[in-house]
């Protein structure tokens, strides 16, 4: 089976950038969402960003409206009837996931593959709540979908070997850089990134140093493009929070405990850049 239809689970942000690099592709994509005011958000997210291309000098015209004519929205999950692969990209939260393989599973043909864009919650948990676990398989794309080149491709406990060489191949002719990782907490990236964001938050924490000197420190002294507490306020703080407690409910370790400082900030509804303020103000 050659994968020609997906339906993307989810609008916002990093679902209206895998909609679209797929689109960009040549694939067919379903852009599904509970709400139609999300879908339209979207939408209107990947013209943005395929005009921006337009303007550079990346992409014609012709080709822009040719990548959003791919692009079909939906609000009712039993479109997916007929598709080939179905990403999930919606609320990280197992139990949420978990209801939408359920329900996918009674809908989707029995060779299509259900991938999650999870950044740390465990494919094998997910896979659990379908039939066909091993058809179940991670697909963690990196924020900016449309820039960043990295796919996490987490293999479940069940996940066909089969499976693996498709979405592998699939990452490849997105013009990703997909790289394979076992089914543990964090996978790869969170698992190095969140800690070392979480003793940021701890130095902030502990007096060590103000927000925009740790910041400086890791852009100058260690070349990161951004540093640890700017970058926490990108991803959001709620989310940094979510990821730093699957680690420690999933290793039981010590070193992954969150620190109180994230979780004040979080009580306090300071969650970054999308509420205005965390570490930094944002207009």
């Amino acid at each position: 089976m050659n994968i020609q239809t997906v339906m993307v689970i989810g609008a916002g942000q990093m679902g209206s950038g895998i909609a679209q690099v797929h689109a960009m592709a040549g694939l067919n994509v379903i852009l599904h969402d509970i709400k139609k005011e999300s879908i339209e958000r979207g939408l209107a997210t990947i013209t943005k960003n395929l005009t921006r291309q337009v303007e550079k000098g990346r992409v014609s015209e012709e080709e822009k409206q040719s990548v959003l004519e791919r692009i079909i929205t939906s609000t009712e999950l039993l479109d997916a009837a007929s598709v080939d692969l179905v990403i999930e990209a919606v609320v990280e939260n197992v139990e949420v996931k978990s209801k939408i393989f359920a329900e996918l599973d009674q809908i989707v043909p029995p060779s299509t593959i259900l991938a999650t864009n999870t950044s740390s919650l465990p494919i094998t948990e997910i896979a659990a709540a379908t039939s066909r676990p091993e058809n179940v398989i991670g697909m963690h794309f990196m924020n900016p979908v449309p820039v960043m080149k990295l796919v996490e491709v987490i293999r479940g406990l069940a996940t066909a070997d089969e499976v693996y060489e498709k979405i592998k191949a699939l990452s490849l002719k997105l013009g990703k850089t997909p790289v394979e990782v076992n089914d543990f907490p964090g996978f790869v990236s969170n698992r190095i990134l969140m800690p070392m964001i979480n003793e940021a938050i701890f130095a902030v924490y502990e007096g060590v140093a103000e927000p925009a000197a740790i910041d400086e420190v890791m852009k100058l002294g260690m070349n990161h493009p951004m540093g640890p507490l700017t970058l926490a306020d990108f991803i959001g703080l709620d989310t940094c929070l979510y990821i730093m407690k699957t680690l420690h409910d999933g290793f039981g370790d010590d070193k992954y405990r969150p620190c109180p400082l994230l979780r004040k900030y979080v009580k306090a509804g300071w969650l970054g850049k999308k509420t205005g303020r965390g570490f930094y103000e944002y207009n």
